[in-house]
This record gives structure tokens, C-alpha cells and sequence, in this order.
């Protein structure tokens, strides 16, 4: 695979990937009650807490995800988020019939997605995105002028 092609496909993947997380972020927005209906269905606590810090990790690591800023710690939130709310919403082994498959489906989808962005957090987001733009603006600068940027690392 040629450079810009891998570069293409690491920018296709990314806005791929982020697209689920900034919709569902928008439509919890846009029904906040019956997303905390739904938490409490769930047996959890607390529900507009943590829909706003569902929704924290889902706009942040989308976002960041979507441009390529700081697009490791963006994937890394929406690691977190997964990890936390797919073994809740998604237990398909508390279910029989098509309520388990549907269940098994959805708790599969975000397993694949966390491999995704295993790989950006791995791998980082590419050459077109704004970490590799300032990746680029700092290296022109001269050295006594640069500052350090824990992220641009690999």
C-alpha cells in the first residue's frame, strides 16, 4: 500500500469509527430522559451523572478521534467507555432467543470497535490529521524554540 493510500485509509477509518460515537452522543442529547429511563432499567444509579460523563467521553474521544487530536487519548476514552457500558447494555447472556442474538450482535460490534481503536491508540492517527500537522510545525521550528509534546511520540 502506497503512503498517501495508507494515509487515506487510516483518515476513512478514523471518521468511521468516530461516526458512531458522535451520533449516539447526539442522540442521547436529544433524548436526555429516556436515556436516563433506560439507565435506570439497567439497574444503575446516579443516571444523569453518568450520562454526562458517557457523553464527555463520547464527544471528546469522538471528536478527537474524528480530526486526529490527541487522537490516542481520544481512543483511549472511548476504550473506557466501552468497557464500561457494553457488559451493561449489551449481557446477552441474561437473554434467550432473539433478545441473546441481538444482545451477542451489539456486544460484538463494540468489541470490534475497540479493536479499532486499539489500533489508532497503537498506531496513532496518520498523516492526515492535526497531530501529524503539529507534529510537522514543531520540527520546523528551530530546537531552541520547540516545546515538548508528550503525545507526538512514535
Amino acid at each position: 500500500m502506497t503512503g498517501t493510500c495508507q494515509a487515506l485509509t487510516a483518515l476513512f477509518g478514523r471518521i468511521f469509527l468516530s461516526a458512531i460515537f458522535l451520533a449516539s452522543a447526539f442522540g442521547k442529547i436529544a433524548d436526555w430522559s429516556g436515556t436516563t429511563q433506560h439507565m435506570a432499567e439497567k439497574g444503575m444509579v446516579a443516571t444523569s451523572f453518568f450520562l454526562a460523563g458517557a457523553l464527555a467521553l463520547e464527544v471528546f474521544g469522538g471528536l478527537s478521534v474524528l480530526v486526529g487530536l490527541f487522537a490516542r487519548w481520544g481512543a483511549a476514552a472511548l476504550i473506557v467507555f466501552l468497557v464500561c457500558v457494553t457488559p451493561v447494555f449489551h449481557n446477552f447472556w441474561v437473554d434467550d432467543g432473539p433478545a441473546r442474538m441481538s444482545q451477542m450482535q451489539h456486544f460484538m460490534k463494540n468489541l470490534a470497535l475497540t479493536g479499532g481503536l486499539l489500533m489508532v491508540a497503537a498506531l496513532g492517527p496518520g498523516r492526515f490529521s492535526l497531530d501529524n500537522w503539529l507534529w510537522k510545525a514543531r520540527e520546523a521550528r528551530p530546537i531552541n524554540e520547540r516545546a515538548e509534546h508528550p503525545m507526538m511520540v512514535g
